[in-house]
């Protein structure tokens, strides 16, 4: 490998919103603040709800005569 042409891999610490901290090894060389986490996403925390407010599911299968 050529040397001097690879970006410093270091370790960095990630702030996230919610005040969940982690470390992680990057060539960023700032901490990084994020603001949304693993223990913070509703995908991950299992609060997740899907939502069909304007029915536009319903509407499809009106549309395309589905049956569902």
């Amino acid at each position: 490998m050529k040397t001097d042409i690879h970006p410093k891999y270091t370790e960095i610490e990630i702030v996230c919103s919610c005040g969940n901290t982690f470390k992680t090894r990057s060539t960023y060389t700032e901490n990084l603040h994020i603001e949304v986490c693993s223990k913070c996403h509703p995908f991950y925390t299992g609060k997740q709800k899907m939502l069909d407010t304007a029915g536009r599911v319903d509407k499809f299968r009106r549309k395309y005569g589905l049956q569902g």
